[in-house]
This record gives C-alpha cells, structure tokens and sequence, in this order.
C-alpha cells in the first residue's frame, strides 16, 4: 500500500511530526534511561493508541525511572502509588469526607481526589494489592472516570496508566485475573540489559553524569495524535492479518494449527483484533508512516497477544510459554496472503 497524495495534507504534515516528535523523546530519555529501545517504543504505542500497559520485571531493572522520565519528557501531570496488601480503594481513587464551612458553620460532603487524577500514573507493583483494590483500580482505567457519593468524576485527558509487576513465582502477590490483564492494551516485558548497556548504566550512574530531561510534547498534542491513530487507513490486508492471527490462536477453531488445538487453552478474543490493528497504526505513525503493515502488526504482536493466549497443562510441562506460541503463530499464519471477510 502506497501513500496517496490525495489524502489529508493536515495528517500527512502531523505524522511527519510525529516521527520527530518520538526521535526527540527518545534522546531525551537517552540522559537517564541505557537502552530498553523496545521497551519504550511499545509504551508510546500503547499512549497513542489511548490504552494502558503493563510492565512486568524483576526489581532494579528502572522501571519507575523510566516512567517518571517519560512523563518529563510529555509535560504530563504524574503521580505514583506504590501498591501495598493494606492499600484500600479510596486511597488511589479518593473519598467522600465532610468539610465545614469556617463561616457558615455548615457542614457539606466534598469529594477529595486520590493520586488516580493524574494524566501519567504509576501503579508500582500492582500485583502486590488485594484484589478488591486492583478491581477499582482497573475500573477506573476503563471508565476513565471515579464515582463517589453518587456523583462521577472524570479523570483528566489525556490519561495513561503504566503499571508494574513483579514476576509472579516471587512470594508476596495476588496474580491479576485474566478478564483483569485483558484491561491493559500491551504487556511489556522488561528484560536485563545487555552487557555493554550494564557496564554503561554503571559508569553514567556511578559517575553522577545523568542528564536533565527537557519537556519536548504536551498533553494536548498527545491527545491530536490519538486521534490521528483513529484516521490512519489499514488495508484489508492488514487487517486480515491480524484477524487471521487471532482467529488461529483459538483452540477447536477451523483456523487453528495442530499445536494451538495440543498447547493453547483459550485463544485471544476480538479485544486482540482490535489491539493488534490499533497499536499497528501507532507503531506507524511513530515511524513517520500514514499507513500500518504487516510488519507493525508483527513488531506488537507479543505485547498485544502474550497476555490474551493461555496454555495448558501440556504446554507448560513442555515449557512451551506465551512467548512462543506467539512465534509459532507468526510462522504459521503467511502475512503476504490475501485475506477476506468471510461470509456472515
């Protein structure tokens, strides 16, 4: 698919922004952050494409620096909550109290907002919180708004969730239900660095040589290129694409291969459709393109998919996990084929 001229000029000119917008970001966030290229390149897809992510790695691998970085760098609002097993609902998403009036003397309920109104927030290590507050938590993120006392409350615009985990095999979490993780639109998997960006981090750290992060994107050019994600075409054969990946991650489906029916217990739903095609688009426009491909769809499909796609028993006696699967899927669903809406 090639560009058309006869397309919006006004959307061409702002991807082109776009694009320099994402390399200043990235050389911005190269003062304090060594590496994570991947890392940070699927976060701001996942901002563009107006969802949330979750972070999962081991402690120490600067997670919070890297968020606390990026919102430096949007001129966003931020805030973190550093989540804990005796943390209630009302501390993230505020509470009713009642306030008197010095002169009335008149006594009058009035909403106090929690750190959830912010437009970049951290839930830091989300997965140590019971349950009950990880739900009001994750209903928040998908209302986009808080409710007490009978009246509704919306969260400021944009507004991004970033949340970490620690891997679950350590002691002392409560695993998120998956109808939970499907809330966030990526999850990102942070790994340790690479030898030379390890002896890096340590010389620039050790060293005092970290620069200072200068604001280079603001909320309300965030929220124009959200909207540009929504304009940007995808051709049927994309979109196929991804429509056939996750039509044959689903077990008994006619779609599926002999090792989706042998490993995979349930398959994505069309949440992983739709997350595919959106964050292709993202990927796109952050690399100065008006159109996705197969490619951007290929580049998300781990984040977008690797939460959405269970294994069985099978699979994990096999140690065959998400991740490959995800491969394998790739392998065996052609991405240069020509796909079609079938019949209803």
């Amino acid at each position: 698919m090639t560009e058309n001229p006869a397309l919006n000029q006004d959307d061409l000119s702002a991807v082109q922004k776009c694009k320099q917008g994402y390399d200043r970001i990235r050389a911005e966030l190269s003062k304090v952050i060594v590496g994570q290229d991947d890392v940070i390149e699927q976060v701001l897809v996942a901002m563009f494409a107006r969802g949330h992510a979750l972070l999962e790695g081991v402690p120490g691998l600067a997670k919070t620096l890297l968020v606390s970085s990026l919102a430096e760098s949007l001129h966003l609002s931020f805030k973190r909550i550093q989540f804990t097993p005796d943390l209630m609902p009302s501390d993230i998403t505020g509470a009713e109290v009642i306030q008197e009036d010095p002169a009335t003397r008149a006594r009058a309920y009035r909403f106090l907002p929690g750190p959830l109104f912010a437009n970049l927030l951290l839930a830091d290590e989300i997965n140590r919180t019971p349950p009950k507050t990880q739900a009001a938590m994750l209903e928040a993120m998908q209302e986009r708004q808080v409710s007490a006392g009978g009246h509704m409350h919306p969260l400021p615009a944009p507004f991004f969730v970033l949340a970490t985990q620690n891997p679950l095999e350590q002691e002392g979490t409560y695993p998120l239900p998956e109808a939970q993780l499907d809330r966030f639109l990526l999850y990102i998997k942070v790994d340790y660095p690479s030898g030379a960006e390890e002896w890096d981090i340590a010389r620039r750290v050790t060293g005092g040589t970290l620069g200072q992060i200068e604001p280079c994107m603001t909320g309300d050019e965030i929220i124009g290129l959200q909207k540009l994600v929504t304009r940007v075409p995808v051709s049927d054969q994309v979109l196929g694409y991804a429509w056939a990946l996750v039509r044959a991650s689903r077990p008994g489906m006619p779609e599926a291969p002999e090792f989706v029916n042998k490993w995979v217990n349930w398959g994505a739903g069309p949440r992983g459709v739709l997350t595919l095609v959106t964050c292709a688009k993202a990927r796109a426009i952050l690399h100065g393109r008006y159109h996705a491909t197969a490619a951007d769809v290929q580049a998300v499909a781990k984040p977008a998919l690797r939460h959405r796609i269970a294994g069985n028993y099978t699979a994990q006696a096999n140690n065959v996990g998400s991740e490959q699967l995800i491969e394998m899927l790739m392998q065996a669903v052609p991405a240069d084929k020509h796909y079609e809406r079938p019949a209803a």
